[in-house]
């Protein structure tokens, strides 16, 4: 066993004594050369992939027989190496690998060559150098310098080596001869394969008769076309362009289109037809019909109709998340009223983990039908949804028509991810494309770049998904249903860890005999100790660790010290710490991520009246600091114009902005100028005018379950806000102080008087 270089070479086989010349003009050819050459005296291993067309052949699929080649020569030339090869002798490979400078090497074995019984030997050899010579009387592209070279030698290894590397054979045949490790069997299918030519060279002369005989001109290529016709016609076969466009034929005629695209698919199906094989138009034609005739042009999956078993398999997938089910339920019964109504376009929108994508997924298998997702989150290429025009270099349809294709109906759910990250830039708007997709009065007619014809969307129910509505389009928020998925308390958590995670995470592991049991107590254990975050997914990661590991230690039962121990100390403290410290509060806000606590600072120092502001803001923010600075100048009788204020907002790698923040500003501000601690049980969120008035916010229930979580006991928001409590769930309401204000002094009086 040794190990060698290994050269890749597509379209090409080098034999056992073969020489050949190479230009490589690659990277890693050269490197492999040069490592050949330095240190494994100038030997490589040369192999050609099974199949050609890969662009990059993966390490299992190259072939276990190959050649070892001496560098004879190199030269450096312009642009690369020319190399000249010779073939020593054939080895099988164990493995392949490769080092940190991309060369592929093998572990290979040189191959014994099966001994021949001496009277068959001499009597395949006699019949292998008299078939040669009748193929190369019949053949006009060899000559005769081969025969002197067999006719002195008896090794017929080498020989059969030699004549299958002289002759014109193509690259799978001669690949098929390199493999071939007896020579015995090697003489034979050189012979069968010789005998073959020799026919075809006998059958082509008479083709030549036939072929002049209606010959109107002399062009090489109609002199080759007619060789054709006359081949296929003697072999009773039709040529491969003749069988396509009778299939295409075939599949328009069964299409229900309307009848003007029918007629345009018939006058590109003929114009294929009587294409030259050698255009290369041809191929670009061909994908084109292939790709708009196998269209579900009417082809859909039956809809479940009803809404109750609609709603038992999403409430079998997911907890909770009633909004979008009962809205799905109430579309499916419609639908059973008016088979005409419109689909509607959904927005799921909430932060990562709540259960958008699988929800969405649960309700095309709930409807029955097909389901495919789209991800448009940083996209500012309008041709990706709606496709490029045949004209262009490798054109294709875009992402909706081939979600359409790939799942062969015209009613799937489509889902179309994270549509608050795209872009719009100079390469185009993909909201104002997504609209037109989207609507439906417009997406009746949708029309494809690369297929340029209408197709139907109206059929397909679009469900949209986003972390942030603020950063949804303009164009689009108000053609789409907006339904918000909110954060889970830690209630609801234990709940689905119970219902669903747990559940299918044994059946994952395959953990069915036994039943292991985790309490509510610890199930909240290891939310508050171990996740951070609004949905689940992180919560899901866990306990598949913790089973994991549970099943390796062989742990039938579960508790606290258990899970410590196989999940390590806790990352997230559950207990808040009491800093009770003058000019920092609690601050409620929403991120992508779902609600969360932040800290707001404020010191004062003796200088000249500057404000300075860190903690990753935003302007929105900057300015409401300077709101409520004028605010406490103007209505309190404290005197600011010889200190300078810095103001900090904690956890500097989130970007926070917004007006929300400026009741807990201007809270903090006070407490730092009346020296008065704010309690770590209360926390703030309003937007504050210059006048005291405390105005109404977004994403309240985002905030207070963020707050509850944190166990925060007191929240200070909007009265403007109160409609809005109703949407909290109980567990937060039982567990929490609402104080619902309308203007600053009220906050001073509760807290500073």
């Amino acid at each position: 066993m040794f190990n060698v270089p290994v050269i890749i070479l597509k379209n090409l086989v080098i034999l056992p004594k073969q020489e050949i010349k190479l230009e490589l003009n690659n990277l890693i050819s050269e490197k492999t050369i040069k490592e050949a050459s330095l240190n494994y005296q100038s030997q490589i291993l040369v192999i050609a992939p099974i199949d050609s067309k890969e662009e990059e052949p993966n390490v299992d699929d190259l072939p276990k027989v190959g050649v070892i080649a001496h560098i004879k020569s190199k030269i450096e030339v312009s642009g690369g190496i020319q190399v000249k090869l010779q073939g020593i002798k054939r080895v099988a490979v164990n493995r392949y690998y490769s080092n940190n400078e991309d060369v592929l090497f093998s572990e290979a074995m040189y191959i014994d060559i099966p001994s021949l019984n001496e009277a068959d030997g001499n009597a395949i050899l006699r019949k292998l150098v008299d078939t040669l010579k009748d193929y190369i009387k019949a053949s006009n592209s060899a000559s005769n310098d081969i025969i002197a070279y067999v006719s002195s030698s008896k090794d017929l290894n080498r020989i059969t080596d030699v004549i299958a590397s002289y002759l014109p054979f193509d690259i799978n045949k001669k690949l098929e001869y390199m493999q071939n490790i007896n020579p015995l069997k090697r003489a034979k299918a050189l012979i069968k394969d010789m005998l073959e030519e020799i026919k075809i060279s006998e059958l082509d002369a008479e083709l030549d008769e036939k072929v002049d005989a209606g010959l109107i001109n002399d062009q090489r290529t109609f002199v080759l076309k007619e060789k054709l016709k006359v081949i296929r016609k003697e072999l009773g076969e039709a040529s491969w362009q003749e069988e396509e466009t009778k299939l295409f034929r075939d599949i328009l005629g069964k299409l229900r289109i309307e009848k003007r695209i029918k007629e345009k698919l018939e006058r590109e199906i003929t114009k294929y037809e009587v294409m030259n094989e050698s255009n290369p138009e041809i191929s670009v034609l061909r994908n084109y019909l292939d790709y708009v005739l196998n269209l579900p042009w009417t082809k859909s999956t039956k809809e479940n109709a009803n809404f109750n078993n609609v709603l038992k398999v999403l409430n079998e997938t997911h907890y909770g998340l009633d909004s979008i089910k009962t809205r799905i339920a109430e579309y499916v019964a419609v639908k059973n009223i008016n088979k005409n109504i419109s689909s509607p376009i959904i927005c799921l929108v909430g932060p990562p983990g709540v259960g958008k994508t699988s929800i969405a997924m649960a309700i095309a298998k709930s409807l029955n039908r097909k389901f495919y997702k789209i991800s448009v989150g940083g996209l500012n290429d309008s041709t990706e949804l709606i496709g490029s025009r045949r004209t262009y270099l490798a054109a294709s349809p875009g992402k909706i028509i081939q979600g359409i294709s790939k799942c062969g109906s015209n009613n799937p759910v489509i889902l179309i991810d994270e549509v608050d990250k795209m872009v719009k830039d100079y390469r185009g708007d993909p909201a104002s494309t997504l609209l037109e997709i989207l609507d439906p009065v417009q997406n009746k007619y949708f029309v494809d770049n690369y297929i340029e014809e209408p197709f139907d969307l109206s059929n397909v129910l679009f469900i949209l998904t986003a972390n942030n509505i603020n950063d949804i389009p303009s164009t689009l928020i108000d053609r789409i249903e907006v339904i918000e998925l909110n954060s889970y308390t830690i209630f609801e958590k234990k709940d689905i860890a119970k219902k669903y995670l747990l559940p299918r995470i044994f059946k994952d592991h395959v953990i069915i005999d036994e039943k292991i049991h985790f309490s509510d107590d610890l199930l909240y254990f290891i939310i508050n100790s171990y996740t951070k975050e609004a949905g689940v997914r992180e919560l899901e990661r866990v306990l598949t660790s913790l089973v994991r590991k549970m099943a390796i230690n062989n742990i039938k039962t579960i508790n606290q010290e258990k899970v410590v121990r196989l999940l390590g100390n806790p990352k997230y403290s559950t207990e808040l710490v009491r800093e009770n410290i003058s000019g920092v509060v609690n601050s409620l806000a929403y991120t992508n991520l779902g609600g969360v606590v932040t800290k707001t600072e404020v010191l004062e120092y003796k200088g000249t009246g500057k404000n300075i502001i860190t903690g990753s803001v935003g302007k929105v923010m900057e300015e409401s600091i300077k709101v409520i600075v004028s605010f406490v100048k103007s209505h309190y009788k404290y005197n600011l114009n010889n200190v300078d204020l810095h103001f900090h907002f904690l956890d500097a790698t989130t970007k926070k902005d917004g007006p929300s923040a400026g009741l807990s500003i201007a809270v903090s501000l006070i407490s730092l100028l009346e020296g008065v601690a704010i309690s770590e049980d209360i926390a703030f969120t309003g937007e504050l005018s210059l006048n005291g008035s405390i105005l109404k916010i977004g994403g309240l229930k985002e905030k207070l379950i963020g707050a509850y979580n944190e166990k925060i006991k007191t929240v200070y928001i909007p009265k403007a806000n109160e409609s809005d409590l109703e949407e909290i769930p109980k567990e937060v309401m039982n567990n929490m102080e609402i104080i619902l204000v309308q203007s600053f002094s009220e906050v001073y009086t509760k807290l500073f008087k």
